[in-house]
C-alpha cells in the first residue's frame, strides 16, 4: 500500500481555516466597509443547529446573509454560532465548518464553494463551478450588492 498525499484534504482543511480566521476577526472587530457574507451550508448536517421550522423550510441547504444585523457571533474550533434575522425574528444558529458549501464575500468578489464527492467518499472537493442559483428574494440583498463573485480554483494548481 502506497502513501499519498491528500491535497484534497489538506486544501479544504486551509480554506475552512481560513473562514474560521476571518469570522474571528468580524466577532473581533465587526465587519469593515462594505463586507458581508453570503454563506450556504448543509442544515441536515448532524451537527448543525437551527429552529425546526428552518429546517423544515430549508431540508437540504440554506443560504443566510451575514451583512446589516447579527448577534452573537461565537466563533469556535469546529464551527460557529450566529443569531440572524429571519423576518423581524431573530434565531440562533450553529453551523459547523465542514457543512459549509459556499462562502461568498460578495464585496470584494471573492467566493469558495466546496462540493461533496459520491457517496462512499471521504473527502470533499473544492471546484469552481457556478454558485447554487438563488433567487433575489430567497437572498434579501439590495440589488446593487449583486456581483459575480470570483471563485478559487483548485484545477489552476493541478497539473
Amino acid at each position: 500500500m502506497s502513501r499519498k498525499i491528500d491535497y484534497g484534504n489538506l486544501m479544504h482543511e486551509a480554506m475552512r481555516g481560513l473562514i474560521r480566521k476571518v469570522l474571528l476577526d468580524v466577532a473581533e472587530r465587526g465587519l469593515p466597509g462594505n463586507h458581508h457574507f453570503f454563506i450556504t451550508f448543509d442544515t441536515s448536517h448532524p451537527d448543525a443547529e437551527l429552529a425546526d421550522w428552518l429546517s423544515d423550510r430549508y431540508p437540504g441547504e440554506m443560504t443566510v446573509v451575514m451583512q446589516h444585523w447579527y448577534d452573537k457571533l461565537d466563533v469556535g474550533e469546529e464551527g460557529f454560532a450566529v443569531t440572524l434575522n429571519f423576518g423581524d425574528a431573530p434565531e440562533p444558529l450553529y453551523i459547523p465548518y465542514d457543512a459549509i458549501r459556499t462562502f461568498v464575500d460578495p464585496s470584494v468578489e471573492f467566493g469558495l464553494r466546496f462540493e461533496q464527492q459520491d457517496s462512499g467518499a471521504t473527502a470533499d472537493k473544492a471546484d469552481s463551478t457556478d454558485l447554487p442559483q438563488q433567487t433575489e428574494d430567497e437572498l434579501e440583498v439590495p440589488e446593487e450588492d449583486h456581483k459575480d463573485a470570483e471563485i478559487v480554483s483548485l484545477d489552476s494548481f493541478r497539473k
